[in-house]
């Protein structure tokens, strides 16, 4: 008989079932007034979870296709990336296959990106940057709001930031950041399953993408922002989804998003309490996320771990990229609790001291 697991991964992550029953309601045409009053809703409450007034952009994607959409919409000719980590890299990989020229900016892996390395990097004829806030390849926190300062002090690029998993985990304080892109999905800190992608937009970005050709149809910000502005989507959105976003977002006001965020953080330094005791942090220390913690494996078997784990019902996630073979990840984001935490680290003590 199959052991029901909890997911203690980097996302896909746990989603409640009363989360999921939030989805079985009848389901409606995306052009009609409960389409447009759901989706209004929806916005609304984006703006006060995330205390912002930018623009919101929801697309039934991944979040990697608003990522490639900020490059498509926001670039001409040149752009610079940062990274210091698989999702930086693969961020300057998108703009080099789309025809962009990509300055790349690469940091030590497990180090945070320093503002002081732009200088070098920046001048006018770059049109954006991209920056990756919570690298979850590394467990790395980006220092977000020096980096944007560093930017604009001498030039005015635009900035494109990946949220993915730091937005409803991490308070990144978007109202202080003067971003022109934020992109996050669903299916990390705000435990939805996977499908919706979510944009905070500029005036800037939409600005500049009237100057840029080929944009396509699918991730024209101009044509998904002009439905948005009457709550419709551009294309035929999964509505079960934006149901259970709604329902989610609901959940959130009730906890309170600093109380949410205090949780994360919480469940973080357990398992960074953990780590310390037993294997080892892969991030330098004071640039710790909050919602992913990469653990040194020291030669343990991960595959043996992971599998004796989910024998007693729990699941994490293996390294990523380059340190693969050499780290292994903790999720610890969404609606997980601190006692969800305990378990698991109890859980892991008692396989690792049976291996």
């Amino acid at each position: 008989m199959s052991v029901k697991r909890t997911l203690f991964t980097v996302g896909p992550v746990e989603v409640r079932k009363e989360v999921l029953e939030s989805m079985t309601r009848p389901m409606i045409t995306h052009r009609s007034k409960e389409y447009e009053q759901l989706q209004e809703g929806i916005v609304e409450k984006l703006h006060k979870t995330l205390d912002t007034d930018m623009h919101i952009l929801i697309s039934p994607s991944s979040a990697s296709g608003l990522l490639e959409a900020c490059v498509r919409n926001g670039v001409n000719q040149k752009m610079l990336g940062l990274s210091n980590g698989s999702f930086g890299d693969r961020w300057q990989e998108i703009g080099s296959l789309n025809g962009k020229e990509v300055v790349k900016a690469n940091s030590a892996w497990g180090k945070a990106i320093r503002p002081s390395e732009l200088h070098a990097c920046l001048d006018d004829s770059i049109e954006a940057i991209t920056l990756v806030a919570n690298e979850s390849s590394t467990g790395v926190l980006n220092p977000v709001k020096e980096i944007v300062k560093a930017a604009r002090d001498e030039h005015d690029p635009l900035v494109f930031v990946d949220g993915v998993t730091a937005v409803y985990g991490t308070d990144l304080r978007i109202k202080d950041l003067d971003l022109d892109a934020l992109v996050f999905g669903t299916q990390k800190a705000l435990a939805l399953p996977p499908g919706l992608a979510i944009m905070c937009i500029s005036d800037r970005l939409l600005d500049k993408a009237k100057t840029v050709s080929n944009r396509g149809y699918y991730f024209d910000f101009l044509k998904m922002m002009e439905k948005a502005e009457k709550y419709y989507s551009l294309t035929t959105p999964p509505v079960s989804l934006l149901y259970a976003l709604d329902f989610q977002l609901d959940r959130i006001l009730k906890e309170g998003v600093q109380a949410r965020y205090q949780r994360h953080k919480d469940m973080g330094d357990l398992v960074r309490d953990w780590a310390r005791e037993h294997l080892g942090l892969y991030a330098e220390p004071g640039y710790f996320s909050d919602t992913i913690t990469v653990i040194n494996r020291n030669g343990m078997d991960f595959s043996k771990l992971n599998k004796s784990l989910k024998e007693k019902g729990y699941e994490i996630s293996n390294g990523y990229g380059s340190i693969k073979e050499t780290t292994f990840r903790i999720g610890h984001m969404g609606d997980l609790t601190v006692d969800d935490i305990k378990g698991l680290l109890k859980a892991m003590d008692e396989v690792m001291e049976a291996m």
